[in-house]
């Protein structure tokens, strides 16, 4: 009960204050809307850094040191609202570059932020933010000072854009996202299961229902998810688990359709030595398989004193059993699946 009125507390909470943050943006928007045309005679002479005056002159890139670079970032001063928009008006009414970089300096360590949360997907950290880098660039060029937002707010959608594209396209050696309705599922299909087990019907058509996609798309999606990459190249274990590599089949002399002929021929035979061994008795099974089957295979003699038995009569069961398993293995070869009753 106890841990019930606390939820309903934290509800009834979280109720009041959205209502409050409601009231916070509206009237953040509706100054901004009432802030008079920014004029850059208030400031003179002001040059643009002299508005960020710590900001750092020089940064290496995450690829070179991923640690060093965070905290060089994190030592980065936040632009007030103010900074910001004298920033932005600069760059926007008098393409003023340094204020351009001066914006997405500021805003560095808002993409870390960002590319953490795709840490997930096993590509290399530095590489996700120097993507997220590139959509905050892109994210500066093209905001407007004049809408009344802030370019965070503006710069999150650029920067997770450029971050989804890097991820689709090196998550794998083959694309398994092509269309809108498979960015939606990529991103959002592992959260949405509620079980690592493959999903039922029932719950693919809950999630198609949330994604507004199709049943079909989501079963697809998660088969692309849960399937590997396979080597084109032939590996050394080739030979071990049956499987022919797509490289070999475009080297001269080489046809599938005999390499899969030759291969269903064998299996077929062991299969049908197998059914004709099981026919014969005891002592001649194991006649066979110590005069054949076996690593050290055994003489005449040795299986006569096994046997007790003469040389002679142990070659005559032999080649009785040879016999009926050539015998077998011809008639099984014969049979058509019709004749089959």
């Amino acid at each position: 009960m106890a841990n019930t009125s606390n939820d309903a507390a934290e509800t009834s909470k979280a109720d009041d204050t959205a209502p409050i943050k409601n009231e916070e943006r509206d009237a953040a928007l509706k100054a901004a809307a009432q802030r008079p045309p920014y004029d850059s005679s208030t400031l003179g002479n002001t040059s643009t850094r002299d508005l960020v005056p710590a900001m750092p002159t020089h940064l290496s890139a995450p690829g070179v040191n991923l640690g060093s670079y965070i905290n060089t970032v994190h030592q980065i001063p936040i632009l007030t609202p103010t900074q910001e928009q004298e920033l932005a008006h600069r760059y926007y009414d008098e393409d003023d570059v340094e204020a351009a970089r001066l914006l997405v300096m500021s805003h560095l360590r808002f993409v870390i932020h960002i590319a953490r949360s795709y840490s997930g997907y096993g590509l290399p950290q530095a590489d996700l933010i120097q993507e997220g880098n590139l959509g905050l660039m892109k994210a500066v060029k093209r905001f407007d000072p004049n809408k009344g937002v802030r370019l965070v707010s503006f710069a999150v959608h650029w920067i997770k854009a450029e971050i989804h594209e890097f991820v689709i396209r090196n998550w794998r050696i083959v694309k398994v996202a092509t269309t809108k309705a498979h960015r939606k599922l990529f991103f959002n299909l592992r959260s949405l299961k509620k079980t690592n087990n493959q999903l039922t019907l029932d719950e693919a058509d809950a999630i198609a229902k949330d994604l507004n996609v199709t049943r079909k798309q989501v079963l697809e999606m998660e088969s692309r998810l849960t399937s590997y990459d396979a080597s084109f190249e032939a590996q050394s274990s080739d030979d071990d688990d049956g499987r022919y590599a797509p490289q070999l089949f475009l080297e001269d002399g080489i046809d599938p359709a005999e390499q899969l002929e030759e291969e269903n021929w064998e299996e077929s035979n062991s299969s049908a030595l197998v059914t004709a061994m099981d026919t014969l008795d005891d002592r001649s099974r194991d006649i066979v398989e110590q005069r054949w089957l076996s690593e050290q295979k055994s003489t005449l003699h040795e299986l006569a004193a096994v046997y007790s038995i003469s040389a002679e009569r142990v070659r005559q069961i032999e080649k009785n059993a040879m016999d009926k398993i050539r015998d077998a293995m011809t008639i099984d070869s014969v049979i058509l699946p019709d004749d089959i009753q």
